[in-house]
């Protein structure tokens, strides 16, 4: 009896000890760390540079690829506290989310019906921020492109930034939401400056391209893929 309780004494002190380095390090608050700690340790996330994501000036939107069932709750958890989420039927209704889905405000979205909700432009106005969780899928066809196409509005109709956030390996995980998972693969969240549509369109080599356009490309880049334009041609916005 003795050796169980020190054993659970022990873990709790691991579990409170890497809390602490979260907050230290990343400056989440004490219930994200703690909830966000074991997934830390099994995975091995490499976090660094979510601190650009948390640090960026507002309004911005933090566009997530959604590779797992296991990426809302880490951007839940690493996010500022006031983020607004956004997040599918799935995640928006599954119960061992419910933890996570307390450390921040959630709304659920379906994407068959996508539109420009001008509440969510004048909270963005107002110096809000927005986590919009899209689809795994680097070459959208016409129907899935239409998110992009309903991001890219509400970030241009707000004058907002956008932080590209992609998990990578969060695919090989038991959370993944396609094929190929493996125990327990390391992790790293990688991010890029924030950075407002318009400048995107402006900085393209082929000319101003559609604000649409842009947030793929940019959310590409956050992958690791190079973007050949005139290769890449979606249907305009």
């Amino acid at each position: 009896m003795q050796i169980a309780i020190a054993v659970v004494i022990a873990i709790i002190a691991i579990w409170v000890a890497l809390a602490a380095y979260a907050i230290a390090r990343l400056g989440i608050g004490f219930k994200q760390a703690l909830l966000y700690a074991p997934y830390k340790l099994w995975y091995r996330i490499d976090d660094q540079q979510i601190r650009t994501a948390r640090t960026a000036p507002t309004p911005v939107i933090y566009a997530v690829w959604h590779q797992s069932r296991l990426d809302p709750a880490l951007m839940l958890s690493l996010l500022p506290d006031e983020t607004l989420h956004i997040l599918d039927e799935a995640s928006a209704r599954a119960w061992w989310l419910d933890p996570w889905r307390s450390l921040g405000r959630c709304i659920s979205f379906n994407a068959r019906h996508v539109f420009v909700s001008r509440r969510l432009v004048q909270r963005l106005k107002g110096g809000g921020r927005l986590a919009v969780y899209l689809p795994d899928d680097t070459d959208p066809d016409q129907r899935s492109f239409r998110l992009f196409r309903a991001i890219a509005r509400i970030a241009m109709r707000a004058d907002a930034q956008v932080v590209p956030v992609f998990i990578k390996g969060a695919d090989k995980t038991a959370f993944s939401l396609s094929k190929g998972k493996r125990p327990l693969p390391a992790l790293s969240i990688r991010t890029l400056e924030p950075v407002t549509l318009e400048a995107l369109k402006q900085r393209s080599s082929k000319g101003e391209v559609r604000a649409s356009q842009a947030l793929l490309n940019r959310m590409l880049e956050a992958r690791g893929i190079l973007v050949r334009e005139e290769e890449r041609v979606v249907e305009a916005a």
